[in-house]
């Protein structure tokens, strides 16, 4: 169940022209209390611990060390007022506007950030896509915060658009693969994309996988085990295991059939097999799927590219999983700039508007 916690608030030296109240909550509600953010069209993957404001504090503060923006201290009127402009360098998903308002907001609430765009729209290079008026020294210092999640969102939600696109009629999946501390805004990145979250964590799915299976003694004796497990937890949550051969495969089945179990999904792992040529040979997938005959959900891992999923999808597998959407991410490139006619005109000069 969602919660907001209120906490008392702590101090980043320098960092904020005003204190105010930090909200510690639970991502299923990631919005503060009076402020109304438009923007959200895709809402965050609920998560029962995971700490939004913290993360985004913790950024800043990483930014802010024990002295603040000493270049904004010595160069920047605290009163001046200024306007900045998104700028896209780049063709692309944008990803990351819901969270760049509760930065601002986090930094100053009396910034005004208004979009063209929202989440999930296509950007292409050199449009002016949104806009953050206000006291420039809280701009300034807020900047690199935004942008460092928005170009990381953004490259995680245009690969995932293309990869589920080719992937259809399956869905594509990401992974636990995730940057450390920022699983929840990746994983947010994928649903803003067009993908679909797996699992947010250890604690919300049974995945039996490979190393599992070997300490169990085998297949079976793995899959009984969480049977036994969640029947006397008296637990009902979704049952993943992974499978490498069709023999694996053949086993589960037979299992499942002559007794009741808890399993809901079967990861075919490693049976797409790449060819000298380039291309992928889906045979012995498409033969596990045949076999399932639709009992279980499906799930095709390994040598998944943007090259190979849309061959994977056509074999009938129900889900793709992708660790590349978030391990081996390419940011978005994405500027905040105060004089847009100056940074258009570096930016043709360098063929990057």
């Amino acid at each position: 169940m969602s919660r907001i916690i209120f906490s008392s608030s702590s101090t980043l030296p320098l960092l904020y022209s005003t204190s105010r109240r930090v909200v510690k909550m639970s991502v299923a509600q990631t919005i503060n209390p009076g402020l109304s953010f438009r923007s959200m069209v895709v809402k965050p993957p609920s998560h029962p611990t995971y700490d939004m404001k913290g993360v985004i504090k913790l950024a800043l503060a990483e930014d802010a060390g024990d002295r603040g923006d000493v270049t904004c201290l010595a160069t920047i009127p605290f009163d001046m007022e200024v306007e900045a402009h998104f700028l896209a360098k780049e063709d692309g998903i944008v990803a990351g506007i819901s969270l760049a308002e509760m930065i601002f907001h986090e930094v100053d609430p009396s910034l005004k950030v208004e979009w063209s765009q929202k989440d999930g729209d296509y950007v292409q290079k050199g449009l002016q896509f949104g806009k953050v008026s206000g006291q420039a020294h809280n701009i300034v210092v807020a900047e690199r915060v935004v942008l460092n999640f928005m170009q990381r969102m953004s490259g995680i939600a245009t690969l995932t658009k293309t990869m589920a696109d080719a992937a259809r009629p399956a869905f594509i999946l990401e992974t636990r693969k995730t940057a450390p501390g920022l699983r929840l805004v990746d994983k947010w990145a994928v649903l803003i994309g067009g993908g679909r979250n797996h699992r947010m964590g250890l604690f919300d799915m049974v995945m039996i996988k490979d190393n599992h299976i070997s300490i169990a003694g085998g297949i079976i004796n793995a899959i009984k085990s969480v049977d036994q497990y969640l029947e006397q937890q008296n637990l009902q949550m979704e049952v993943e295991v992974e499978t490498r051969t069709l023999e694996e495969v053949d086993e589960v089945l037979r299992y499942t059939s002559q007794t009741k179990s808890s399993l809901t999904r079967i990861m075919l792992d490693n049976m797409v097999i790449p060819l000298p040529n380039g291309d992928v040979d889906v045979s012995m997938l498409k033969d596990a799927v045949e076999m399932i005959n639709r009992r279980f959900e499906t799930e095709a891992s390994g040598n998944v590219t943007l090259d190979t999923v849309h061959k994977i999808g056509q074999t009938g597998v129900t889900y793709i999983s992708s660790g590349a959407l978030t391990h081996s991410v390419k940011a978005l490139d994405i500027s905040l700039k105060i004089d847009t006619e100056l940074a258009l005109q570096v930016g043709r000069r360098t063929k990057r508007a």
